[in-house]
C-alpha cells in the first residue's frame, strides 16, 4: 500500500438484518473467506479479534475479498452503531494492520478454477460444486455471505452457510426454494438440500 492510496468504505444491507457489509476499495483476503462467531478463537484474525474485543454487540465477523460482514446483537440498531463500526475497520485498513494471518488455513477458493460447464461424465459431485459456483456463490457473495459445499450422500446436498447466511431468517428460504430448486432441476440425483450449521 502506498501512503498516498486513500481507504474508502461504504455499506451494503444484508438479507439477514442483524448483518451489514462493510466494502472497501482494497482487497482484504483475495479469493479466501474466514468466519468468526463470538467464541471463537480469533487468533488468526487480529481484524475479527479487535472488533470482538472493541464491541461487545459484534455476534460475527466474516472477511472475503474486499469485505467484512458484521454480525450484531439484536438488541441494537445499526443507526446507532453503524459509523462506529465503519469508522473503525476503515481505520484499521488504512493503517496497514494486518486482517488474517496468511498461515491461517482458508476455505477454498470462491471462484474455483474449475470449468462451470456441466459434463456428463462429472461426478454428482462436480456437477452440485460447479452449479453452486456458477449460480449460487455469486449472489450469496452480493449478500455479504459465502456457501460451501461439504458433501452429497443418498440424495442430501449438505452446504454451509457463512457471514450475514448463518442465521439470517430467510436463510431457509433461500435454501429450500432457490438452492434447492435449482439443484434438483440440473443435477437429478439431488432430493434435498440442508445446511449445516457452524
Amino acid at each position: 500500500m502506498t501512503q498516498n492510496h486513500i481507504i474508502s468504505l461504504y455499506t451494503e444491507m444484508t438479507p439477514n438484518p442483524e448483518s451489514l457489509k462493510f466494502v472497501l476499495n482494497k482487497m482484504l483476503y483475495p479469493s479466501r473467506s474466514a468466519d468468526y462467531q463470538e467464541g471463537d478463537d480469533t487468533a488468526s484474525s487480529p481484524l475479527a479479534a479487535a472488533l470482538f474485543a472493541e464491541y461487545a454487540y459484534v455476534r460475527g465477523v466474516f472477511i472475503m475479498n474486499n469485505f467484512v460482514t458484521v454480525r450484531k446483537d439484536p438488541a441494537r440498531e445499526w443507526f446507532e452503531i453503524k459509523r462506529e463500526v465503519g469508522e473503525f475497520i476503515k481505520a484499521w485498513v488504512a493503517e496497514g494492520k494486518e486482517i488474517v494471518l496468511e498461515a491461517t488455513e482458508a476455505q477454498p477458493d470462491a471462484s474455483s478454477p474449475m470449468s462451470n460447464a456441466l459434463n456428463p461424465d462429472d461426478s454428482v459431485e462436480d456437477r452440485i460444486r460447479k452449479m453452486l459456483d456458477q449460480y449460487v456463490k455469486p449472489a450469496v457473495e452480493m449478500d455479504g455471505g459465502a456457501i460451501q459445499f461439504k458433501d452429497f450422500e443418498d440424495g442430501k446436498v449438505t452446504v454451509m452457510l457463512q457471514g450475514s447466511c448463518s442465521g439470517c431468517p430467510s436463510s431457509t428460504v433461500t435454501l429450500k426454494a432457490g438452492i434447492e430448486g435449482l439443484l434438483k432441476r440440473m443435477v437429478p440425483e439431488v432430493r434435498e438440500v440442508v445446511a449445516e450449521t457452524v
